[in-house]
């Protein structure tokens, strides 16, 4: 971690699914290794189980490697969170993960909570209806998720991954009054690197940098066939954090969310942010500075 400290930090949980593809890992590295953020906790996530049967195990087994890799392992909490979806909107799935969620977000101290969501929403709603004054607390709530607005990425034939994992959630969360800053799919996508750049200033700095790097390329081997870059699109969660405007946003009446997972704007619920555009540059080069100077140490 860099050798700055902070006297105002954030409050952070990372709520990740962090086996279901190669770009949380980057996410979780450039959080831990962020001074003015105050990660209070990391929660494993599920990811349906339509590539694994055992999604959230995975998650967990990821995050435990990633903070093995920092030796950071016994020094960060870390919490499972749910196995599985709700089933529906008045039923939490109760679990250590949400139960960190709320204690962070009814702790009375100065500092904001963030809580970064790379997966699905399971977990921030579980903890709404578990304890519906988190809705009241400065609590806000980044989610890597749902598809474009106004035409955005053309019209889905299927509802973007995150979401699909987790509709149900998805409308607890988002006809709640919890702060809510989206980074839709048109926009996460915003995030390509490619192996050039990857292979000179990632891998080659210690054994971190070559295994975030390897999990990447091994993963686009076995999915996405002969290609040479990465959306690293959960990335944008950890900027935002650290800099709320390294893209432009405007707010609208947050929508509910269909079973194909389209948007319906037929209730009135509150206004929340949306991200139509992202700083992928200023992301990118501060990971990169970071775990450089993470590695010389």
């Amino acid at each position: 971690m860099a050798g700055r400290t902070f006297s105002h930090r954030r409050r952070v949980i990372v709520n990740t699914d962090a086996k279901n593809e190669a770009d949380d890992q980057f996410a979780i590295v450039h959080a831990l290794l962020s001074p003015s953020l105050d990660i209070r906790g990391l929660i494993a996530a599920h990811f349906g189980n339509r590539r694994t049967r055992s999604s959230l195990a995975e998650s967990r087994a990821e995050i435990d490697l990633l903070l093995r890799l920092m030796k950071l392992d016994g020094t960060v909490r870390v919490e499972d969170g749910a196995p599985y979806a709700l089933p529906d909107v008045l039923t939490p799935v109760p679990s250590p993960g949400a139960d960190l969620i709320i204690e962070e977000a009814m702790r009375d101290v100065p500092e904001p909570l963030y809580v970064a969501f790379l997966g699905p929403l399971t977990d921030m709603a579980s903890a709404l209806l578990l304890e519906p004054r988190v809705a009241e607390r400065d609590v806000t709530v980044i989610w890597i998720g749902g598809n474009g607005y106004d035409g955005r990425g053309g019209l889905p034939a299927r509802p973007e991954f995150n979401l699909s994992n987790d509709i149900v959630a998805a409308n607890v969360v988002f006809s709640s009054a919890v702060k809510v800053w989206q980074v839709p799919a048109p926009t996460y996508r915003m995030t390509a690197v490619g192996y050039a750049e990857l292979d000179a200033k990632v891998a080659p700095y210690g054994e971190l940098g070559e295994y975030l790097v390897r999990q990447l390329v091994e993963w686009n081997e076995q999915h996405s066939g002969s290609i040479e870059f990465r959306a690293l699109g959960d990335s944008p969660a950890i900027g935002l954090m650290l800099h709320p405007d390294c893209g432009t946003w405007v707010e609208r009446p947050a929508p509910n969310f269909r079973h194909d997972g389209s948007y319906d704007f037929s209730l009135e619920n509150r206004a929340i942010r949306t991200y139509d555009s992202i700083d992928a540059r200023f992301i990118f080069e501060d990971f990169f500075a970071k775990l450089q100077a993470f590695a010389r140490r």
